[in-house]
């Protein structure tokens, strides 16, 4: 979704992108005891970028207002369309190889925004409107629906706001604990405080309810996505819009959730810090290389770094921009 205005100011995915001309290559990663070319921080460097599937279409469907990724089988990247679209990219080129519609139990569209590839091949996919999180099968079909605690539920039903609710999805290592992030705060809760719900899978395969954690957002910004780290620990992309002036968007490392229900954080990079490479900006940005980021991924290792993918969503607006970028992360 197009984020809230402030009131003040990315099988792994291998160098054969850039043989494919869908990266722009930023050169190979070096030992992490010498500094990383490209750094976006110590801990983050940006090893490529794409506009290649900016403003096209495949089959009829546009190609755009990209909310989530997912690593999905081999080969195979998933891209979620907040229109109701899922589309299975090429791993190596980024080019779509089909698309999935999606509907709710009504034919009714969704606003899809945090998705799951799940061991079974199926995937968990949110919107937003209720907000929900069900399963569908490869080819679009509702196999179910996870529960969802009744505060969690756009007011007047519930606590949450519209166009605020779940906003990321992500499974944990092992694959037994799912967790959704919501992307503002609850009505009554402290201005930074948003909460990741999870579910823990049954002997059955299915989900139930499990721990809700809190989670401390930076001043004006929303959680846009959150994916797992092989460790565990969360990776969560924070980001905001200040008219005039462009998008923040800064990624974080929580502690593991376990143990306790507040999850700390720690900051790996604010991506206005990275290098440009060159990149383009059809609006006000701190730095060209900037969009509305809302898809993150894990997509592998290398260098000892975790291979990871970014998407921004383009809203379908002229000045915004379908992008890609590429991160080596230390986490």
């Amino acid at each position: 979704m197009r984020p809230r205005m402030l009131r003040t100011p990315l099988a792994t995915l291998t160098t054969s992108l850039a043989a494919a001309g869908c990266l722009i290559a930023a050169g190979p990663a070096v030992a992490q005891e010498r500094p990383q070319r490209n750094a976006c921080s110590p801990a983050v460097s940006l090893t490529g970028y794409s506009d290649a599937l900016d403003k096209t279409t495949h089959d009829g469907t546009y190609v755009g207002n990209l909310s989530a990724l997912a690593r999905d089988g081999r080969g195979t990247v998933a891209a979620l369309s907040d229109r109701s679209a899922l589309f299975r990219l090429d791993a190596r080129s980024l080019q779509p190889r089909d698309v999935i519609p999606l509907a709710d139990e009504n034919g009714a569209a969704l606003d899809a925004e945090g998705l799951v590839a799940d061991r079974d091949g199926t995937y968990l996919v949110t919107s937003e409107t209720e907000p929900s999180v069900r399963r569908y099968s490869r080819t679009g079909e509702i196999l179910g629906r996870l529960p969802v605690p009744d505060a969690l539920r756009t007011a007047p039903e519930g606590r949450a706001r519209a166009n605020g609710s779940f906003e990321g999805l992500t499974l944990l290592p092992g694959g037994r604990t799912l967790i959704a992030s919501m992307e503002y705060p609850l009505a009554g809760d402290p201005g930074d405080l948003v909460r990741f719900q999870s579910w823990r899978r049954t002997g059955h395969g299915d989900f139930g309810l499990g721990t809700q954690y809190t989670y401390r957002t930076d001043g004006g910004l929303g959680v846009s996505e959150v994916t797992a780290a092989p460790s565990g620990r969360l990776l969560v992309l924070e980001r905001g819009f200040t008219s005039g002036v462009g998008n923040t968007v800064r990624l974080y490392l929580t502690d593991r959730p376990r143990g306790g229900t507040v999850l700390g954080k720690t900051l790996l990079a604010d991506l206005a810090d990275c290098p440009s490479l060159g990149a383009t900006a059809k609006q006000p940005q701190p730095n060209p290389l900037l969009d509305n980021f809302e898809g993150l991924t894990v997509t592998g290792r290398s260098e000892g770094r975790l291979d990871v993918l970014l998407v921004s969503d383009d809203n379908q607006n002229a000045v915004q921009t379908t992008r890609f970028l590429r991160l080596g992360v230390r986490a």
